[in-house]
């Protein structure tokens, strides 16, 4: 739901809009949500044991009603079970993960490169969208292509997450030649790309999580899971620092 909240966000904030938003008011806005959250998660921790409803009785439901035979992993193994595993095992376990985490580091670092350091380059005059509108446009649309991407598993599942990094940094390095030569008639080209790189990101994210729970054995399952999240974060920091540079760098071209 995270990419259909997102998608929404960007698109009522483009609307009306016709000069760049003053960033005070909003990230305090922002803040204040965080601050709201964690106040209202306080009070929900000292009632995890309390009955919230008083007049139905408390029954505790049968661990053997929740070993679904159907679900590609067994829900029933041993809860503590990575916390076992020697540093030798956790070795052998995450160079194995390598061929699924090494892409999705790069699906992410080619789309937050994309965001971070291309999307206020990619500026259209022949348009009655303003510069602001249009980066927002941008972000709603990669956010619902990331919305319906991880929402196809059962539609359309992908084996090898390779052939996804490979597209994402394609459409990267397209970007990229289009902010430093401008060749792209229409804005609308850049939408449908934008959108795309949305379906990959998704489709990279949840498919890799699924393969990784199909693929390990019960034992290794959850330290494989947690360790694959490091992906995500890797891909963001390590475009984060170069796009930063590069944005600055164009920016003196142009």
């Amino acid at each position: 739901m995270g990419g259909c909240a997102g998608s929404r966000r960007r698109l009522l904030g483009s609307e009306g809009e016709e000069t760049a938003p003053e960033p005070r008011p909003r990230l305090l806005d922002r803040q204040g949500a965080l601050w709201k959250n964690a106040m209202g998660f306080c009070p929900l921790r000292g009632s995890e044991k309390r009955n919230l409803y008083p007049h139905l009785p408390m029954r505790p439901r049968p661990l053997k009603s929740t070993c679904q035979t159907h679900l590609p992993f067994s829900p029933c193994s041993p809860a503590d079970s990575s916390s076992n595993l020697s540093l030798q095992e956790r070795w052998t376990v995450f160079k194995g993960l390598l061929w699924y985490i090494v892409p999705l580091v790069l699906v992410y670092f080619a789309e937050y490169f994309i965001n971070q350091g291309l999307f206020e380059l990619l500026f259209f005059r022949n348009t009655s969208l303003t510069h602001a509108q249009q980066y927002r446009w941008y972000q709603m649309l990669y956010q619902a292509g990331v919305f319906v991407s991880r929402s196809s598993l059962r539609c359309c599942r992908i084996r090898f997450t390779w052939v996804l990094a490979l597209l994402q940094c394609f459409n990267l390095a397209f970007l990229l030649v289009d902010v430093w030569l401008s060749f792209l008639p229409s804005i609308y080209l850049v939408f449908l790309i934008i959108l795309y790189e949305g379906l990959l990101g998704g489709a990279a994210y949840v498919n890799t999580f699924h393969n990784i729970a199909l693929e390990m054995s019960d034992e290794h399952r959850e330290f494989a899971m947690a360790a694959a999240c490091i992906s995500d974060t890797l891909g963001i920091s390590l475009s984060g620092l170069l796009a930063l540079p590069l944005h600055d760098f164009l920016c003196h071209l142009s």
